[in-house]
């Protein structure tokens, strides 16, 4: 049985930060994708991360879905980080955020009413590193700022060239595509490698 709908077009990006740095990494990464896929009108505004110049949606609703999901990160991170740092002495974590744009069509059939069909998804695969040194917190800081401009350039990259899946807005509400941000969980705990979640 062929599906109804493709799946939509998935972006993959990566950020790498100091455990300091991360949430400040990620809401730039997300206001920077929403600056480039929020249809609103929109004034432009603009917030400095890492001594980089990112854009910044000004609404209220998104403000605070992108600050709790990055400091729900931000909490996943630290509970990783501090696990590991029992066994072991290294610093550091892994976790990644989605975030998926959706259209609202109308059902056709028996079971009437509307749907939200995805049409966007972006993953956000964050590694955070914990340096120890004078020598590797400054190597760290640099790559940090790297990742951040190659991940920004990649946005505009991507938001620039992939346009033709973007659906028609048929009305004029407030925000014409509902959107999600989800934390995808560790998938690396004892639970899941059982298979019972």
């Amino acid at each position: 049985m062929q599906s109804l709908s493709p799946s939509p077009p998935e972006f993959i990006l990566d950020a790498f930060a100091d455990p300091a740095s991360v949430r400040d990494v990620v809401k730039g990464i997300l206001h920077t994708i929403f600056f480039h896929r929020f249809i609103p009108n929109l004034l432009p505004y603009t917030r400095e991360v890492l001594d980089l110049t990112l854009p910044y949606v000004n609404d209220v609703e998104l403000e605070t879905m992108i600050e709790q999901r990055a400091a729900a990160l931000v909490r996943q991170l630290e509970s990783e980080r501090s696990s590991t740092n029992s066994l072991t002495s290294g610093g550091g974590g892994r976790g990644q955020l989605n975030v998926q744009f959706f259209e609202k069509r109308r059902r056709s059939g028996f079971f009437r009413g509307d749907e939200e069909v995805c049409w966007e998804c972006w993953t956000l695969k964050v590694t955070v590193a914990e340096p120890r040194t004078e020598t590797e917190r400054a190597k760290v800081r640099k790559a940090m700022e790297q990742t951040l401009l190659t991940t920004v350039m990649k946005i505009i990259a991507f938001t620039n060239a992939h346009k033709d899946h973007i659906p028609l807005i048929t009305g004029t509400p407030a925000t014409p595509f509902p959107y999600q941000i989800n934390i995808n969980q560790n998938k690396g705990g004892w639970a899941t490698r059982m298979g019972i979640y």
